[in-house]
């Protein structure tokens, strides 16, 4: 096979990846909208934090319990049935959303929300892989990774003037809207990338998990969540407490992280493709996050007090922030790549499913450290995650260079 990948006719890759992106940008919308609806359900409705916090982390539930099944489905089915079937789940599962009575009812719904969106991260991931050349893969898959804090962003502004009237409905209906032109759009647009017979290739039934480099790398993503969630967790908090900034400059610092961060995600992809490697960028990446941890952590130390300083750290959050998210899509897509076209579904599903469970332990366990050593110490301490992936990330050798 060569480099270089021949659009079928009707294919049109690129129009294929904004369809990719706009499915998983309105997924990210419902899977972050309970989040932002905390202040509503705790202030108005009367549920504790604690009740509220875990209707927030349903739809998280849902994502973890079905990727790698969604990715096992691509592989054997294709993408198209996938994410169409996987994106009109999560339309019945919001409009579950809207017609139950009680919490709990809402939490199961939230759940099968998940459960379908999951449905999107291995799928249109499988997607640009298959349809876009080595070359320009580390572009697209940049561009890809962005919709996730693009969906954040749209739920972040969205979500709260929506539900000033103290109902959730507007705000689980701009979800579900979304969600039904994806499902509209990925059944007209997405084609399934063309792949080759498995008996022309040797080897294809074999497990790429028998060779240590997937396992590596999906350890190296686990290490790689903890400054990632760290830092978007307890950002706003770190600003207004301990730095003095108001909670309006702390939301522009933080949402500035979030638009350069999406930025950085497809510059990292479009170095990727120069530099011919997605593993030497992504050790470049865990290199960069521990300076910039440090940097964070000692301007930090220094900011309460002093004007200075505090802007200082700021400006060191952003850049850590950035470099925190920045491995995602060279991890994802060096993950669909090693595996081949017979296993990336399920690769990306694991990948996937060990990020999620890596980020859920982030925030209990910072939060201690914060309470010990103060804000300062804990982000120092965090630098030890990307500290422990460095001489992990695999050597590029092992890179096999196909479409």
């Amino acid at each position: 096979m060569t480099s270089a990948v021949v659009p079928a006719r009707g294919a049109h890759p690129w129009a294929m990846l904004v369809v990719a992106v706009y499915a998983q940008t309105s997924t990210t919308v419902v899977l972050t909208t309970p989040a932002f609806l905390i202040p509503l359900l705790h202030t108005v409705q009367g549920l504790s934090l604690a009740q509220a916090g875990l209707l927030a982390a349903a739809p998280n539930l849902g994502m973890v319990l079905a990727l790698v099944a969604w990715g096992a489905a691509a592989d054997h089915w294709g993408e198209r049935r996938v994410l169409v079937l996987g994106l009109l789940v999560t339309v019945l599962a919001v409009i579950g959303a809207m017609v139950v009575h009680g919490y709990t009812a809402l939490g199961i719904a939230l759940v099968v929300a998940g459960i379908g969106a999951a449905s999107t991260n291995a799928a249109s991931g499988r997607v640009v892989v298959g349809w876009f050349a080595r070359e320009r893969r580390g572009l697209a898959m940049g561009i890809r990774q962005a919709c996730q804090p693009l969906g954040t962003a749209i739920a972040a502004i969205a979500v709260p003037p929506l539900v000033a009237s103290g109902s959730v409905l507007p705000a689980l209906i701009l979800g579900g809207a979304m969600v039904l032109v994806a499902c509209a759009a990925c059944a007209i647009v997405i084609i399934d990338p063309p792949r080759p017979e498995r008996a022309r290739i040797e080897g294809v039934s074999d497990s790429p998990y028998r060779h240590p480099t997937l396992w590596r790398i999906h350890a190296v993503s686990v290490l790689l969540v903890v400054p990632q969630f760290a830092l978007s967790t307890f950002g706003l908090v770190w600003m207004v407490v301990a730095l003095g900034f108001t909670p309006l400059a702390a939301g522009i610092v933080v949402a500035a992280a979030q638009f350069l961060g999406a930025v950085g995600r497809v510059a990292v992809g479009v170095l990727s493709d120069r530099v011919g490697s997605r593993l030497r960028p992504l050790r470049w990446v865990a290199v960069a996050g521990i300076v910039a941890l440090l940097a964070t952590a000692g301007s930090g130390a220094l900011g309460p007090g002093s004007l200075g300083w505090g802007i200082a750290a700021a400006g060191c959050y952003v850049l850590a922030s950035c470099i925190s998210v920045a491995d995602n899509g060279l991890a994802f897509t060096s993950v669909a790549e090693l595996a081949g076209p017979f296993w990336s579904g399920r690769a990306l599903g694991a990948q996937n499913t060990g990020q999620y469970l890596g980020a859920a332990i982030v925030a209990p366990v910072v939060g201690a450290l914060i309470g010990l050593v103060g804000f300062a110490g804990a982000f120092a301490f965090v630098a030890i995650a990307p500290l422990v992936a460095v001489p992990l990330v695999p050597s590029a050798r092992v890179e096999r260079h196909t479409d």
